[in-house]
């Protein structure tokens, strides 16, 4: 009975142990989330203006340029795939693969051949351990993504969407990644960059500028369309991808969060259920050495008795 305490113990304390990282790691990602949110609420501004203005140079010229026209028979798209480096995250990035599964197969199903590019170390593995060939791959940064980064991941896409599909080049953007809406809801989306879907843009230009769909002022380019819509699409690109990069940290801190605040309270109820099986393990232990003195006693008297008679 002795053996069987001592190995109530040490799990207790090993649990215990386990519970003050968990409660730690918990705490850690409370205290990003703030960050991460911010961040997300700063880069949404600029993003929308930019839309706007994309928007705007679509709507009063008409230009065919890859970021607003799409092709008459596309032919390849690539999809970046953004997911974390890390795990302790619950399902966040079997979520974010999923719906990155779901998006290539109706891409595939289109007919289009499909680029991945992925961002995180779980998605790279994801599809290493399948031997399913990617474009390129970013890691290192997907707790705290910077514009920096963005920039490196839009510069390949810019460059693909340039070249001719037979020379390795692209007709179309997507992404995959992980939308923040709360500290408790996190939603895998599925969205296309480029094209420019300009339906869609242009209710969000009006939302912007306060005013009805369909309302556009008249503007004047200098020194073309064309130009215009060449400066703007690296930055387009790059904007969306780092909201979508601030997007997903902000969801994974979460997930992470949500995930150690379950597991810290499986501990805890693990941790009572253990000090319970311990204290009557300690007093069946208690009962049996009183009974053992008791019997003895009882012995001993007995044979005190038999001696005087």
């Amino acid at each position: 009975m002795g053996a069987q305490l001592r190995i109530y113990k040490r799990r207790i304390k090993s649990v215990t142990a386990t519970k003050k990282i968990t409660r730690a790691m918990e705490m850690i990602a409370a205290s990003r989330i703030i960050k991460a949110q911010r961040k997300v609420a700063a880069s949404k501004p600029y993003a929308d203006e930019l839309t706007a203005a994309v928007t705007a140079v679509a709507h009063g010229s008409d230009v065919k340029h890859p970021l607003t026209t799409e092709a008459e028979r596309p032919r390849r798209a690539a999809v970046l795939l953004i997911t974390s480096d890390r795990g302790l995250a619950g399902g966040y990035n079997s979520n974010a693969i999923k719906a990155h599964e779901h998006l290539v197969g109706e891409l595939v199903s289109r007919g289009l051949r499909v680029d991945s590019y992925v961002v995180g170390r779980k998605g790279l593995a994801y599809l290493s351990f399948r031997e399913r060939k990617v474009t390129r791959s970013w890691t290192g940064f997907t707790d705290n993504p910077e514009y920096a980064d963005a920039k490196r991941v839009a510069e390949p896409l810019i460059e693909a969407l340039g070249r001719d599909p037979d020379e390795g080049g692209v007709d179309e953007v997507h992404i995959a990644y992980t939308e923040f809406e709360s500290m408790m809801t996190q939603t895998p989306v599925e969205r296309r960059l480029l094209p420019l879907t300009l339906e869609k843009s242009a209710e969000d230009s009006a939302e912007v500028f306060e005013r009805g769909p369909g309302i556009h002022p008249l503007y004047d380019f200098e020194p073309s369309p064309e130009q215009v819509l060449d400066a703007l699409l690296p930055r387009y690109l790059e904007s969306r991808i780092y909201n979508a990069l601030l997007q997903a940290a902000a969801s994974k801190h979460a997930a992470t969060r949500r995930a150690m605040k379950s597991a810290t309270d499986n501990a805890e109820e693990l941790i009572r259920s253990l000090t319970r099986l311990a204290n009557a393990a300690r007093q069946a232990e208690i009962t049996q050495e009183i009974t053992e003195i008791v019997g003895g006693a009882s012995a001993l008297a007995d044979a005190s008795a038999g001696s005087e008679r």
